[in-house]
């Protein structure tokens, strides 16, 4: 699917020529270890890194520049996977084959060269205004999720399911760590970044694979990376407590529930137990949304999601208090039935066609190649939509029975409203 060449020990380019598109995007991936005061230092930092540069000192200088380059997009953000953090740079431009004068994609190159290598310093450090400013927008970010009642719920789940694990650190970090953020520190974490993380750099469109190689090792000169992040441990994590339950001043009550599995994304049962979930909970088929919703009426909504990273299942409802008990039980009940093989063959079949136009949906956007050949290389075979869809085909009834069996309940969390506590 994309052509690979390192550049640079633990840099490399990832490459796609297809006409698919009328625009070149990029996506420039810097992963390291996850950790909260890495999360916090670097979500900081994408913010900074965004909003100011030496030669845009101004979100509106940046914005102006941009709109001249035929609109131009250009973003960073940080995001998790498994035990890793990234940082991305992201961006698409016009094709220049589409313009009279085709200049623009040497300039774009040459703004990701200034974005990253130019920051705007004052006496070697990160502007502490601009610092402060950015500061303040990430912990609005992270208290946002407080608002989000399902967001809340879940991230409630996580803590408590894998305490200081991977799984339950957000991407963003934390409030107080990024309130200790300072500009030294910010020029540290900068400098980090550049010199250790591991880079993947993809680009996707009509282009000449071995110029649009050459012009990056010029626009982004990585050195090799002296960092080995291949040989870190696997951190242990147990669950707290099995059963939690919260007021807070709402109304519909949430429901979310935790389930570990030995499979996890690079296990050889991997397409086995997305077949599971999808069965179980993934789409408007499964036994979740029809029994629990629609045929018993016990939730709003009734879902379940498979976190291949971290080998976990969940189980996401909104419910009324007073149903607590029996949307457990009944939720508990559909597990139950895919263990004992109450299985039809329309659910299967049903569940192995969305998987495959899922994929294929995904494969339809340039931002989407990228993310799915990112994560699927790390599989042993290459990744091909014909690869996973015979995976997936495969797959049967007897192999989602032995991958319900593997599932094994750990923590039940509910947030409820405050009116229902005498319920």
């Amino acid at each position: 699917m994309f052509q690979s060449i390192q550049v640079a020990k633990g840099v490399n380019i990832h490459t796609r020529t297809t006409d698919q598109f009328k625009t070149v995007n990029f996506s420039v991936k810097f992963k390291r270890p996850l950790t909260v005061e890495d999360a916090s230092e670097r979500t900081v930092l994408t913010n900074v890194l965004q909003h100011s540069s030496a030669k845009y000192p101004s979100s509106a200088a940046m914005r102006m520049y941009l709109d001249d380059l035929y609109g131009t997009v250009l973003y960073f953000d940080t995001t998790k996977r498994g035990d890793e953090h990234t940082v991305l740079l992201n961006v698409e431009t016009v094709n220049d084959q589409y313009l009279k004068n085709g200049e623009v994609l040497g300039k774009v190159l040459d703004l990701m060269h200034t974005v990253l290598f130019e920051p705007n310093f004052d006496n070697g450090l990160f502007r502490e205004n601009i610092v402060a400013r950015e500061k303040e927008m990430v912990i609005e970010r992270i208290q946002s999720v407080f608002d989000d009642k399902s967001r809340y719920a879940q991230q409630k789940l996580l803590s408590i399911m894998r305490p200081n694990h991977p799984a339950s650190i957000s991407a963003n970090g934390t409030i107080e760590e990024v309130k200790k953020v300072t500009p030294a520190s910010l020029v540290k974490t900068y400098e980090e970044m550049l010199a250790d993380d591991l880079i993947d750099i993809y680009v996707v469109g009509d282009i000449d694979e071995k110029t649009i190689v050459e012009s990056l090792k010029k626009a982004l000169p990585f050195a090799d990376r002296t960092v080995d992040y291949a040989t870190r441990p696997t951190v242990e994590s147990k669950p707290t407590k099995s059963f939690v339950s919260e007021q807070q001043d709402m109304k519909q009550g949430k429901l979310h529930i935790g389930y570990h599995t030995p499979v996890t994304f690079t296990h050889p049962d991997f397409p086995k137990m997305q077949i599971f979930n999808g069965i179980f909970g993934g789409y408007p088929h499964a036994k979740l949304f029809m029994n629990v919703r629609e045929k018993e009426s016990m939730a709003y909504y009734c879902s379940s999601s498979y976190s291949a990273q971290y080998g976990l299942v969940f189980v996401i409802s909104g419910i009324d208090a007073n149903k607590e008990k029996k949307a457990i039980s009944l939720i508990d009940e559909q597990l139950v039935a895919i263990q004992k093989g109450d299985i039809t063959d329309l659910e299967l079949a049903q569940t192995k066609a969305m998987l495959t136009n899922q994929i294929k949906e995904a494969l339809d956007s340039a931002r989407g190649q990228i993310e799915i050949y990112d994560q699927y290389k790390e599989l042993p075979t290459e990744f091909s939509v014909e690869n996973m869809a015979a995976k997936w085909l495969a797959v049967t009834k007897e192999d989602v029975v032995d991958m319900a069996k593997q599932v094994e309940k750990e923590t039940v969390y509910f947030l409820r409203g405050k009116e229902d506590a005498a319920e």
